[in-house]
């Protein structure tokens, strides 16, 4: 019986720290898939389709052993038991959402990673295609009603935007309004209207380019644009909401005069 007893106890010792380190593996898995990615260790599809599950499933095996951890540890009085659970908890939960959200938004969007304004006459790129190249990235031709059929269907607001002011203004206006998005400029031509960009994301580091198509109208200017992811098949909303952020922001320059 005091073998038993021991064996117990010692259990109810390692629960806490158990969920600590899988909480703390459940990290490392996650921050492992964008630096391999950006390191060049593997490709980003095994950061999603391997790495990512598996930090989420880390991170459910840290709540449960948290869980656990933190009953017998309030049962016990044990304060110090307690806090490991509480953080292994929090920190398992926050992790393990991750993934989840990924697979969520995958669920409710359109596997498309080339979004534009203007389906019959997109903006061409033109300045960003020896980078794409050299980069192996995704064709920029666009993929007319294979595309436009699932855009359309998954968002119906985006459309272009037309501002009451002549072309040159509004030229100005969107190049003010690019650089204030933090975009890195590639080219800009105001004779020819257009303007080309790339953004990169913050975590796993994607990089999708923009371009930006100003043309006179009978009433002022009409601003097109596009956004293109440079890898992958879908895009999880991304480039939809870069066009939706910056027609809207250059709609709120224009009004400002």
């Amino acid at each position: 019986m005091n073998g038993q007893h021991a064996t117990g106890h010692g259990v109810r010792r390692c629960m806490p720290f158990c969920a600590f380190g899988l909480a703390i593996v459940a990290m490392v898995l996650l921050a492992a898939g964008p630096l391999g990615w950006r390191l060049g260790w593997w490709h980003f599809r095994f950061a999603f389709s391997t790495l990512m599950p598996w930090s989420g499933y880390c991170g459910i095996a840290a709540v449960v052993a948290a869980v656990l951890a933190l009953a017998v540890g309030r049962r016990l009085h044990n304060r110090r038991q307690v806090a490991i659970g509480a953080f292994a908890f929090v920190v398992g939960a926050l992790i393990a959402y991750v993934p989840w959200h990924y697979e969520e938004m995958r669920g409710t969007v359109p596997s498309i990673d080339d979004i534009t304004t203007d389906w019959v006459n997109p903006p061409q790129f033109q300045a960003v295609l020896p980078v794409r190249k050299a980069a192996d990235a995704n064709s920029v031709d666009y993929k007319g009603t294979k595309v436009s059929d699932l855009q359309r269907k998954a968002y119906p607001d985006i459309a272009p935007l037309n501002l009451n002011i002549p072309p040159p203004q509004a030229f100005a206006r969107a190049l003010a309004v690019a650089e204030r998005m933090e975009w890195t400029i590639v080219a800009s031509d105001a004779a020819a209207g257009q303007i080309e960009a790339s953004q990169s994301s913050r975590w796993f580091g994607f990089t999708d380019d923009i371009v930006v198509r100003i043309t006179p109208t009978d009433s002022g200017s009409r601003i097109d644009m596009r956004s293109e992811s440079r890898y992958g098949r879908g895009d999880f909303g991304v480039n939809a909401a870069r066009i939706r952020k910056y027609l809207a922001a250059l709609q709120d320059a224009a009004k400002g005069g």
